[in-house]
Protein backbone atom coordinates (compact mmCIF):
# COMPACT_ATOMS: atom_id res chain seq x y z
CA UNK A 1 0.00 0.00 0.00
CA UNK A 2 3.01 2.51 0.89
CA UNK A 3 4.13 2.02 -2.97
CA UNK A 4 1.02 2.67 -4.57
CA UNK A 5 0.81 6.21 -2.58
CA UNK A 6 4.55 7.70 -3.46
CA UNK A 7 7.88 7.46 -2.68
CA UNK A 8 9.69 8.06 0.16
CA UNK A 9 11.25 11.40 0.65
CA UNK A 10 14.24 12.54 2.83
CA UNK A 11 13.52 12.28 6.01
CA UNK A 12 14.76 15.90 6.55
CA UNK A 13 12.32 17.12 4.27
CA UNK A 14 8.99 15.51 4.77
CA UNK A 15 9.60 16.25 8.33
CA UNK A 16 10.08 19.89 7.38
CA UNK A 17 6.92 19.61 5.23
CA UNK A 18 4.98 18.29 7.94
CA UNK A 19 6.14 20.99 10.59
CA UNK A 20 5.27 23.70 7.29
CA UNK A 21 1.73 22.25 7.04
CA UNK A 22 0.48 21.74 10.31
CA UNK A 23 1.58 25.24 11.53
CA UNK A 24 -0.48 26.64 8.54
CA UNK A 25 -3.67 25.22 9.82
CA UNK A 26 -3.18 26.73 13.04
CA UNK A 27 -1.93 30.28 11.53
CA UNK A 28 -5.11 30.41 9.56
CA UNK A 29 -7.32 30.19 13.06
CA UNK A 30 -4.92 32.94 14.63
CA UNK A 31 -6.84 36.03 15.71
CA UNK A 32 -10.46 33.86 15.62
CA UNK A 33 -12.42 33.08 18.77
CA UNK A 34 -13.02 30.12 20.13
CA UNK A 35 -16.80 30.35 19.60
CA UNK A 36 -15.61 31.36 15.66
CA UNK A 37 -13.99 27.71 15.60
CA UNK A 38 -16.63 26.13 17.16
CA UNK A 39 -19.90 26.87 15.18
CA UNK A 40 -20.94 25.03 12.37
CA UNK A 41 -23.54 26.99 10.23
CA UNK A 42 -24.20 24.55 7.31
CA UNK A 43 -24.25 20.45 7.32
CA UNK A 44 -21.76 20.87 4.77
CA UNK A 45 -19.67 22.72 6.79
CA UNK A 46 -17.76 21.40 9.74
CA UNK A 47 -16.39 23.65 12.48
CA UNK A 48 -12.55 25.16 12.54
CA UNK A 49 -11.71 23.24 15.78
CA UNK A 50 -13.39 19.63 14.26
CA UNK A 51 -11.07 20.15 11.26
CA UNK A 52 -7.74 20.92 13.53
CA UNK A 53 -8.96 17.36 15.24
CA UNK A 54 -9.71 15.64 12.41
CA UNK A 55 -6.30 16.02 10.50
CA UNK A 56 -4.35 15.28 13.63
CA UNK A 57 -6.58 12.15 13.97
CA UNK A 58 -5.54 11.45 10.56
CA UNK A 59 -2.07 10.96 11.78
CA UNK A 60 -2.66 9.42 14.87
CA UNK A 61 -4.75 7.01 13.35
CA UNK A 62 -2.98 5.78 10.46
CA UNK A 63 0.67 6.56 11.28
CA UNK A 64 0.74 6.09 15.05
CA UNK A 65 -1.63 3.30 16.18
CA UNK A 66 -0.06 1.18 13.74
CA UNK A 67 4.07 2.00 13.54
CA UNK A 68 4.27 3.16 17.78
CA UNK A 69 4.53 -0.23 19.54
CA UNK A 70 2.43 -0.11 22.75
CA UNK A 71 0.73 2.46 21.42
CA UNK A 72 -2.20 4.29 23.17
CA UNK A 73 -4.93 7.05 22.19
CA UNK A 74 -4.14 11.01 23.18
CA UNK A 75 -7.99 10.59 24.97
CA UNK A 76 -10.62 8.01 25.08
CA UNK A 77 -13.34 9.14 22.73
CA UNK A 78 -11.82 10.95 20.54
CA UNK A 79 -11.28 8.68 17.67
CA UNK A 80 -15.31 8.89 17.58
CA UNK A 81 -15.24 12.75 17.40
CA UNK A 82 -12.66 12.93 14.59
CA UNK A 83 -13.54 10.42 12.29
CA UNK A 84 -14.97 11.62 9.26
CA UNK A 85 -16.56 8.67 6.99
CA UNK A 86 -13.74 5.96 7.49
CA UNK A 87 -16.04 3.29 7.84
CA UNK A 88 -13.97 0.35 8.46
CA UNK A 89 -11.91 2.09 11.29
CA UNK A 90 -14.90 2.70 13.35
CA UNK A 91 -18.12 4.82 14.11
CA UNK A 92 -18.50 8.22 14.02
CA UNK A 93 -20.03 11.24 15.52
CA UNK A 94 -22.83 12.38 13.06
CA UNK A 95 -21.75 14.97 10.45
CA UNK A 96 -24.73 17.43 10.86
CA UNK A 97 -23.81 17.45 14.84
CA UNK A 98 -20.23 18.57 14.89
CA UNK A 99 -21.35 22.24 16.10
CA UNK A 100 -22.42 20.79 19.37
CA UNK A 101 -19.08 19.73 20.39
CA UNK A 102 -18.12 22.57 22.89
CA UNK A 103 -16.11 20.11 24.19
CA UNK A 104 -13.02 19.13 23.99
CA UNK A 105 -12.26 23.03 24.20
CA UNK A 106 -10.03 24.52 21.28
CA UNK A 107 -7.18 25.18 24.04
CA UNK A 108 -7.77 20.88 24.33
CA UNK A 109 -7.50 20.55 20.49
CA UNK A 110 -4.58 22.73 20.16
CA UNK A 111 -2.75 20.77 22.59
CA UNK A 112 -3.91 17.17 20.60
CA UNK A 113 -1.86 18.37 17.82
CA UNK A 114 1.34 19.24 19.66
CA UNK A 115 1.24 15.92 21.23
CA UNK A 116 0.45 14.35 17.72
CA UNK A 117 3.22 16.66 16.18
CA UNK A 118 6.03 15.25 18.73
CA UNK A 119 4.99 12.03 17.93
CA UNK A 120 5.09 11.97 14.23
CA UNK A 121 8.40 13.90 13.97
CA UNK A 122 9.97 11.21 16.31
CA UNK A 123 8.74 8.82 14.36
CA UNK A 124 9.81 10.46 11.02
CA UNK A 125 13.50 10.58 12.56
CA UNK A 126 13.33 7.16 13.47
CA UNK A 127 16.12 5.42 10.99
CA UNK A 128 13.65 2.32 10.90
CA UNK A 129 10.18 3.55 10.81
CA UNK A 130 11.14 6.93 8.98
CA UNK A 131 11.32 5.62 5.29
CA UNK A 132 8.01 3.29 6.36
CA UNK A 133 5.71 5.83 7.18
CA UNK A 134 7.43 9.03 4.78
CA UNK A 135 4.60 7.99 2.25
CA UNK A 136 2.00 8.11 4.79
CA UNK A 137 3.14 11.59 5.97
CA UNK A 138 3.02 12.64 2.76
CA UNK A 139 -0.79 11.31 2.38
CA UNK A 140 -1.54 13.20 5.65
CA UNK A 141 0.18 16.20 4.44
CA UNK A 142 -2.31 16.45 1.32
CA UNK A 143 -4.99 15.69 3.35
CA UNK A 144 -4.36 18.33 5.74
CA UNK A 145 -3.74 20.86 2.89
CA UNK A 146 -7.21 19.87 1.64
CA UNK A 147 -9.08 20.31 4.77
CA UNK A 148 -6.80 24.03 4.85
CA UNK A 149 -9.12 24.92 2.13
CA UNK A 150 -12.34 23.69 3.29
CA UNK A 151 -11.64 25.82 6.98
CA UNK A 152 -11.59 28.95 4.53
CA UNK A 153 -14.36 27.81 2.60
CA UNK A 154 -16.66 26.61 5.36
CA UNK A 155 -15.42 29.84 7.96
CA UNK A 156 -16.62 32.21 4.69
CA UNK A 157 -19.79 30.56 5.06
CA UNK A 158 -20.20 30.80 9.05
CA UNK A 159 -19.67 34.81 8.87
CA UNK A 160 -21.80 35.07 6.07
CA UNK A 161 -24.67 33.91 8.60
CA UNK A 162 -23.68 37.35 10.54
CA UNK A 163 -25.94 40.04 10.12
CA UNK A 164 -22.93 42.14 10.86
CA UNK A 165 -20.92 40.93 7.82
CA UNK A 166 -17.27 40.64 9.44
CA UNK A 167 -14.26 40.17 7.54
CA UNK A 168 -11.78 36.94 8.41
CA UNK A 169 -8.91 39.57 6.61
CA UNK A 170 -9.01 43.35 5.69
CA UNK A 171 -8.71 43.33 2.22
CA UNK A 172 -7.91 46.18 -0.56
CA UNK A 173 -11.08 48.02 -1.96
CA UNK A 174 -11.90 46.27 -5.37
CA UNK A 175 -11.26 47.45 -8.92
CA UNK A 176 -13.80 48.29 -11.31
CA UNK A 177 -12.03 48.17 -14.70
CA UNK A 178 -13.02 45.75 -17.13
CA UNK A 179 -11.47 42.12 -17.70
CA UNK A 180 -9.80 41.77 -20.88
CA UNK A 181 -11.15 40.46 -24.09
CA UNK A 182 -12.27 36.94 -24.10
CA UNK A 183 -10.47 35.10 -26.90
CA UNK A 184 -10.33 31.47 -28.05
CA UNK A 185 -7.44 28.91 -27.45
CA UNK A 186 -7.98 26.29 -30.55
CA UNK A 187 -7.11 22.55 -29.95
CA UNK A 188 -6.48 20.53 -32.65
CA UNK A 189 -7.67 16.98 -30.68
CA UNK A 190 -5.82 14.10 -31.09
CA UNK A 191 -4.84 10.68 -28.37
CA UNK A 192 -3.29 12.08 -25.32
CA UNK A 193 -2.09 10.69 -22.14
CA UNK A 194 -4.07 12.08 -19.24
CA UNK A 195 -3.94 11.21 -15.30
CA UNK A 196 -0.73 11.56 -13.04
CA UNK A 197 2.77 9.62 -14.13
CA UNK A 198 4.30 7.51 -11.46
CA UNK A 199 6.90 8.78 -9.30
CA UNK A 200 6.09 11.46 -7.01
CA UNK A 201 2.82 12.18 -4.97
CA UNK A 202 -1.02 11.75 -6.39
CA UNK A 203 -4.38 10.84 -5.09
CA UNK A 204 -5.22 7.34 -6.33
CA UNK A 205 -7.96 9.07 -8.06
CA UNK A 206 -5.58 10.40 -10.66
CA UNK A 207 -4.06 7.17 -11.72
CA UNK A 208 -3.56 4.97 -13.58
CA UNK A 209 -2.43 7.39 -16.22
CA UNK A 210 -4.24 6.60 -19.78
CA UNK A 211 -5.07 7.49 -23.17
CA UNK A 212 -7.71 10.29 -23.76
CA UNK A 213 -9.08 10.86 -27.05
CA UNK A 214 -10.00 14.35 -27.48
CA UNK A 215 -11.96 15.84 -30.04
CA UNK A 216 -11.42 19.33 -31.83
CA UNK A 217 -12.40 22.16 -29.84
CA UNK A 218 -11.58 25.76 -28.05
CA UNK A 219 -10.95 26.87 -24.51
CA UNK A 220 -11.44 30.25 -23.31
CA UNK A 221 -8.39 32.47 -22.73
CA UNK A 222 -9.82 32.94 -19.26
CA UNK A 223 -12.49 32.26 -16.71
CA UNK A 224 -15.61 34.08 -17.24
CA UNK A 225 -15.42 37.46 -15.10
CA UNK A 226 -19.03 38.57 -12.58
CA UNK A 227 -19.15 40.95 -15.35
CA UNK A 228 -20.54 38.88 -17.75
CA UNK A 229 -22.14 37.02 -15.17
CA UNK A 230 -23.97 39.82 -14.15
CA UNK A 231 -25.18 40.16 -18.07
CA UNK A 232 -26.55 36.84 -17.58
CA UNK A 233 -29.05 37.65 -14.78
CA UNK A 234 -29.87 40.63 -16.34
CA UNK A 235 -30.74 38.95 -19.11
CA UNK A 236 -33.25 36.60 -17.27
CA UNK A 237 -30.88 33.82 -16.57
CA UNK A 238 -32.26 32.43 -13.62
CA UNK A 239 -35.87 32.60 -15.60
CA UNK A 240 -35.50 31.03 -18.27
CA UNK A 241 -36.16 27.49 -17.95
CA UNK A 242 -34.83 26.65 -21.15
CA UNK A 243 -31.10 27.58 -20.00
CA UNK A 244 -31.04 24.80 -17.33
CA UNK A 245 -30.51 20.70 -16.80
CA UNK A 246 -34.07 19.88 -15.21
CA UNK A 247 -32.22 19.38 -11.61
CA UNK A 248 -30.45 22.55 -12.01
CA UNK A 249 -34.08 24.22 -12.79
CA UNK A 250 -35.13 22.50 -10.00
CA UNK A 251 -32.80 23.97 -7.31
CA UNK A 252 -33.18 27.25 -8.65
CA UNK A 253 -36.90 27.37 -7.99
CA UNK A 254 -36.52 24.89 -4.26
CA UNK A 255 -33.50 27.44 -3.16
CA UNK A 256 -34.25 30.64 -4.85
CA UNK A 257 -31.33 30.84 -6.24
CA UNK A 258 -31.09 34.88 -8.49
CA UNK A 259 -27.59 35.19 -7.99
CA UNK A 260 -24.30 33.62 -7.60
CA UNK A 261 -23.58 32.36 -3.51
CA UNK A 262 -22.84 35.24 -1.44
CA UNK A 263 -24.47 38.07 -4.38
CA UNK A 264 -26.33 40.64 -2.52
CA UNK A 265 -29.60 41.79 -4.71
CA UNK A 266 -28.62 44.88 -5.88
CA UNK A 267 -26.05 42.68 -8.02
CA UNK A 268 -23.55 45.24 -6.77
CA UNK A 269 -21.69 44.01 -3.66
CA UNK A 270 -21.00 40.29 -2.41
CA UNK A 271 -20.08 39.04 0.66
CA UNK A 272 -16.21 37.31 0.78
CA UNK A 273 -13.22 36.98 3.46
CA UNK A 274 -12.61 40.99 3.61
CA UNK A 275 -16.74 41.41 4.49
CA UNK A 276 -19.40 42.72 2.27
CA UNK A 277 -17.70 44.37 -1.00
CA UNK A 278 -18.47 45.89 -4.15
CA UNK A 279 -18.44 43.04 -7.04
CA UNK A 280 -15.07 43.63 -8.96
CA UNK A 281 -16.39 43.03 -12.73
CA UNK A 282 -13.24 42.02 -13.99
CA UNK A 283 -13.08 39.17 -11.47
CA UNK A 284 -13.61 35.93 -11.69
CA UNK A 285 -17.26 34.69 -10.77
CA UNK A 286 -16.69 32.65 -8.03
CA UNK A 287 -19.06 30.27 -5.76
CA UNK A 288 -21.18 28.72 -8.71
CA UNK A 289 -22.99 25.57 -9.22
CA UNK A 290 -22.43 23.05 -11.46
CA UNK A 291 -25.73 23.94 -12.29
CA UNK A 292 -25.27 27.58 -13.04
CA UNK A 293 -21.80 26.88 -14.74
CA UNK A 294 -23.81 24.76 -17.39
CA UNK A 295 -26.38 27.21 -17.73
CA UNK A 296 -24.44 30.04 -18.39
CA UNK A 297 -22.51 28.29 -21.26
CA UNK A 298 -25.75 27.42 -22.80
CA UNK A 299 -26.67 31.20 -22.67
CA UNK A 300 -23.10 32.52 -23.93
CA UNK A 301 -23.09 29.70 -26.38
CA UNK A 302 -20.68 27.45 -25.11
CA UNK A 303 -20.16 24.23 -23.28
CA UNK A 304 -17.83 23.40 -19.98
CA UNK A 305 -14.78 21.70 -21.22
CA UNK A 306 -14.24 17.98 -19.56
CA UNK A 307 -11.80 17.46 -17.52
CA UNK A 308 -9.11 16.43 -20.15
CA UNK A 309 -9.66 19.48 -22.70
CA UNK A 310 -8.46 21.25 -19.16
CA UNK A 311 -5.80 18.85 -18.51
CA UNK A 312 -4.16 18.62 -21.95
CA UNK A 313 -4.17 22.73 -21.77
CA UNK A 314 -2.78 22.95 -18.28
CA UNK A 315 -0.16 20.64 -19.22
CA UNK A 316 1.66 22.91 -21.08
CA UNK A 317 1.23 25.41 -18.62
CA UNK A 318 3.58 26.23 -15.62
CA UNK A 319 1.23 25.14 -12.33
CA UNK A 320 1.38 28.96 -10.96
CA UNK A 321 -1.58 31.30 -10.24
CA UNK A 322 -3.66 33.32 -7.54
CA UNK A 323 -2.84 30.62 -5.12
CA UNK A 324 -3.39 30.32 -1.19
CA UNK A 325 0.30 30.93 -1.03
CA UNK A 326 -0.24 34.53 -2.55
CA UNK A 327 -2.71 35.82 0.08
CA UNK A 328 -4.83 37.64 -2.26
CA UNK A 329 -8.02 35.48 -0.19
CA UNK A 330 -10.56 36.85 -3.25
CA UNK A 331 -10.05 35.75 -7.08
CA UNK A 332 -8.24 38.55 -9.01
CA UNK A 333 -9.37 39.41 -13.16
CA UNK A 334 -6.81 38.18 -15.42
CA UNK A 335 -4.04 40.18 -17.12
CA UNK A 336 -4.96 39.48 -20.84
CA UNK A 337 -0.89 38.58 -21.14
CA UNK A 338 -0.75 34.81 -22.06
CA UNK A 339 -2.17 32.60 -24.39
CA UNK A 340 -4.40 31.18 -21.55
CA UNK A 341 -4.54 32.31 -18.27
CA UNK A 342 -5.96 31.63 -14.80
CA UNK A 343 -5.52 27.80 -15.57
CA UNK A 344 -4.28 27.45 -11.86
CA UNK A 345 -5.83 29.60 -8.59
CA UNK A 346 -8.73 31.99 -8.47
CA UNK A 347 -11.63 29.26 -8.65
CA UNK A 348 -12.09 25.57 -9.33
CA UNK A 349 -13.17 25.00 -12.88
CA UNK A 350 -16.12 23.27 -13.54
CA UNK A 351 -15.94 20.47 -16.50
CA UNK A 352 -18.17 18.14 -17.96
CA UNK A 353 -17.09 14.98 -17.16
CA UNK A 354 -18.27 13.17 -14.00
CA UNK A 355 -16.16 11.96 -11.65
CA UNK A 356 -15.54 8.28 -12.00
CA UNK A 357 -12.26 6.04 -11.67
CA UNK A 358 -10.12 5.85 -15.13
CA UNK A 359 -9.44 2.94 -16.36
CA UNK A 360 -7.76 0.42 -14.26
CA UNK A 361 -8.50 2.41 -11.00
CA UNK A 362 -7.86 0.75 -7.74
CA UNK A 363 -8.48 2.63 -4.75
CA UNK A 364 -5.62 2.37 -1.99
CA UNK A 365 -5.74 -0.97 0.16
CA UNK A 366 -7.48 -0.88 3.79
CA UNK A 367 -9.07 1.81 4.88
CA UNK A 368 -7.31 4.45 2.92
CA UNK A 369 -9.12 3.30 -0.09
CA UNK A 370 -12.53 4.93 1.34
CA UNK A 371 -10.82 8.27 0.71
CA UNK A 372 -11.85 8.73 -2.86
CA UNK A 373 -13.03 5.67 -4.66
CA UNK A 374 -16.35 5.77 -2.70
CA UNK A 375 -17.48 8.90 -3.64
CA UNK A 376 -17.58 8.09 -6.89
CA UNK A 377 -21.41 8.53 -7.69
CA UNK A 378 -23.35 11.77 -8.68
CA UNK A 379 -20.69 14.30 -8.70
CA UNK A 380 -18.40 16.40 -11.26
CA UNK A 381 -14.82 16.89 -11.58
CA UNK A 382 -13.68 20.67 -11.17
CA UNK A 383 -9.90 21.29 -11.91
CA UNK A 384 -7.25 23.55 -11.24
CA UNK A 385 -7.27 24.63 -7.54
CA UNK A 386 -8.12 28.07 -5.88
CA UNK A 387 -7.26 30.97 -4.03
CA UNK A 388 -7.27 29.00 -0.89
CA UNK A 389 -5.60 25.96 -2.48
CA UNK A 390 -1.74 25.42 -1.16
CA UNK A 391 0.94 25.72 -4.14
CA UNK A 392 2.19 22.93 -3.36
CA UNK A 393 -0.68 20.62 -3.21
CA UNK A 394 -2.10 21.25 -6.62
CA UNK A 395 -0.86 19.80 -9.97
CA UNK A 396 -2.10 19.35 -13.74
CA UNK A 397 -3.47 16.14 -12.95
CA UNK A 398 -5.41 16.84 -9.73
CA UNK A 399 -9.28 16.01 -9.27
CA UNK A 400 -11.65 17.91 -6.90
CA UNK A 401 -14.95 17.01 -7.09
CA UNK A 402 -18.67 17.59 -6.04
CA UNK A 403 -21.83 17.12 -5.90
CA UNK A 404 -23.89 19.57 -9.30
CA UNK A 405 -25.83 21.63 -6.77
CA UNK A 406 -22.79 22.55 -4.56
CA UNK A 407 -21.69 26.30 -4.07
CA UNK A 408 -19.90 27.26 -1.06
CA UNK A 409 -16.15 26.37 -2.69
CA UNK A 410 -14.70 28.92 -4.90
CA UNK A 411 -15.96 27.63 -7.97
CA UNK A 412 -16.09 29.13 -11.43
CA UNK A 413 -16.57 28.75 -15.02
CA UNK A 414 -14.15 28.47 -17.78
CA UNK A 415 -15.91 27.98 -21.26
CA UNK A 416 -15.06 25.98 -23.97
CA UNK A 417 -16.77 25.44 -27.60
CA UNK A 418 -17.08 23.23 -30.33
CA UNK A 419 -15.87 24.04 -33.81
CA UNK A 420 -18.16 24.94 -36.44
Amino acid sequence: MVAQIARAAPRQAIAARFRQVRERSVALVAGLSAEDCCVQSMESASPLKWHLGHTSWFFETFILARHVEGFRPWREGWDYLFNSYYQTVGPMHARPRRGLLTRPSLDEVLAYRRAIDEQVEALIEDAEAGPVISPLVELGVQHEQQHQELMLTDLLHLLSCNPLAPAYRELPAAGQGDAPPLRWVDHPGGIERCGAEEGGFAFDNERPRHRSLIARHALASRLVSCGEYRDFIRDGGYERPELWLSDGWAAVQREGWFAPMYWQRDLESAFGLGGLRAIEPAAPVCHVSYFEADAFARWAGARLPTEFEWESAAAKQPVQGNLADDGALRPLPAKGSGEIEQLFGDCWEWTASAYLGYPGFRPLAGSLGEYNGKFMSGQFVLRGGSLATPADHIRCSYRNFFYPGDRWQFMGIRLARDPE
